[in-house]
């Protein structure tokens, strides 16, 4: 059930991220490549550190850096200055340009701009440039991610004959297969990785993060970290025996695997974010659709195991009430997984504003009305206190902005997705797969537990 919001003349606090942080980031999962925010520093600034906050880790995102008259009189000659001092100084495979704010309320012309930088150059001495438009007043951190990485294979693997990305090898490939995991961990991607590795596949995932922002200790200083997406296997796509697209939302709208689908004719496999049984049955499924190849053991172990603790642990959370926000497939799959377990989802809320989350719970759960949730898009950190006071929910989860909600409300929080803050590890969190749902399942169980532990009059030390 829908909920009406109030309207307000600002933002409080968004239930979401800025648009270009999420381009930034999908951009950082491409090997030797610089993101670059075509806008003010402080856009810059913001971003990389709120990455570094979360993945603990060294992140360089290049600026325009706009001034007065730069808002007035355009950015044009910021933007070329950039990429020369990029291509310089740290001599990348690809640079991503990401709009912001400031160039779009000015209505610079990036692709102009970029077509007018590259006909004074050789294109041999260029990296490859890949521009999206990410303006933070039209979407979400989860829109700017999935229109960044649409935009790096529609730059990429254009299908006219005369681009300078056509003539690699594409020769098909049964053991070949694309990946686009979603704003998911470091640890997702990894674990991802090992299930297609299973099934005999070789893999390519769109964005891959895994190494670059989770690496290991550095002893020299490196401009750009180790680690992402190969150019030469983005290439190689289009020769891939099906891609896998996770998001239910982002299944209801243009994507990168819809554009090697159209163009190439590469299957394409829409699967909601793999959290708990049901959806990661859905994403074994299709592996075995492409291969031919029955389940590994191990990873049917790991699904029985998971069953066997849903009984175990069924009493200590049946009919526990949560709230539940964050970016839209990522409340979906969460929303899946406490269908699964027992708990109550009371509040489903997200900053997105598709109009689609409602019609995917219910796909989900076709019984979802019954339950009387109530579902917030465009949601503020202000609103979700106002109602969750209302609803009195056992647990809240979500990422570190909806501590202060949980701080005032005295509700206890596990932490899931990006951004977490106020915790260590947040780039090591295994959300995905029978594994990830066992890790979060436990972690559900025992927060609850430790919850109605804390609160009793006497405690208790055994269950």
């Amino acid at each position: 059930m829908a909920v009406d919001i109030k309207k307000y003349s600002v933002t409080r606090n968004a239930c979401k991220l800025c648009t270009p942080l999420g381009a930034a980031l999908a951009f950082s999962g491409i090997e030797n490549s610089v993101p670059l925010l075509h806008g003010s520093q402080g856009c810059s600034t913001y971003i990389r550190r709120y990455m570094i906050s979360h993945f603990k880790e060294p992140v360089d995102i290049a600026s325009t850096n706009f001034s007065e008259e730069t808002a007035i009189f355009g950015g044009g000659l910021n933007l070329k200055r950039a990429l020369d001092n990029i291509i310089t100084q740290y001599k990348p495979g690809m640079i991503g340009v990401a709009t912001t704010c400031l160039s779009e309320t000015i209505g610079d012309d990036v692709p102009m701009i970029l077509r007018d930088y590259k006909a004074g150059k050789k294109l041999e001495d260029l990296p490859a440039i890949v521009h999206v438009s990410t303006p933070s007043y039209r979407g979400t951190h989860a829109d700017g991610f999935h229109n960044a990485v649409r935009a790096i294979v529609d730059t990429l693997l254009p299908v006219s004959e005369d681009s300078r990305y056509t003539g690699e090898d594409t020769t098909g490939s049964s053991k070949l297969v694309n990946i686009f995991p979603e704003m998911v961990s470091p640890e997702d991607m990894r674990y991802m990785k090992e299930i297609i590795s299973s099934f005999g596949l070789k893999g390519i995932m769109l964005p891959d993060y895994s190494e670059r922002l989770e690496g290991a200790l550095w002893f020299e200083f490196k401009r750009i970290q180790e680690g992402g997406t190969k150019l030469s296997d983005i290439r190689k796509m289009p020769s891939a025996s099906g891609s896998l697209e996770f998001g239910r939302i982002l299944a209801k709208g243009e994507s990168a695997g819809r554009v090697l689908k159209e163009r190439f004719n590469v299957p394409l496999y829409n699967l909601g974010l793999p959290i708990g049984v049901n959806e990661t049955d859905r994403f074994i499924s299709a592996l075995n659709e492409i291969t031919g190849v029955e389940t590994p053991d191990a990873i049917k172990k790991e699904r029985d195991r998971l069953i066997d603790s849903y009984v175990d642990g069924h009493k200590y959370v049946s009919q526990a009430r949560a709230i539940v926000y964050g970016e839209e497939d990522l409340v979906a799959g969460i929303v899946s997984f406490l269908t699964e377990i027992g708990i109550k989802p009371v509040l489903c809320a997200s900053g997105a504003k598709s109009g689609l989350l409602e019609s995917v719970l219910k796909d989900i759960n076709p019984d979802f009305d019954k339950s009387n949730a109530l579902i917030m898009s465009g949601a503020d950190f202000v609103e979700i206190e106002e109602i969750a006071g209302r609803l009195k929910p056992d647990i809240i989860i979500g990422h570190s902005k909806g501590y202060s909600v949980a701080r005032k409300l005295n509700i206890p929080i596990v932490r899931v997705g990006f951004p977490i803050h106020d915790r260590f590890g947040g780039s090591r969190i295994l959300h995905l797969g029978y594994r990830g749902a066992q890790q979060l399942f436990d972690r559900i169980v025992n927060t609850i537990m430790e919850n109605r532990q804390e609160a009793s009059d006497v405690g208790w030390s055994y269950i």
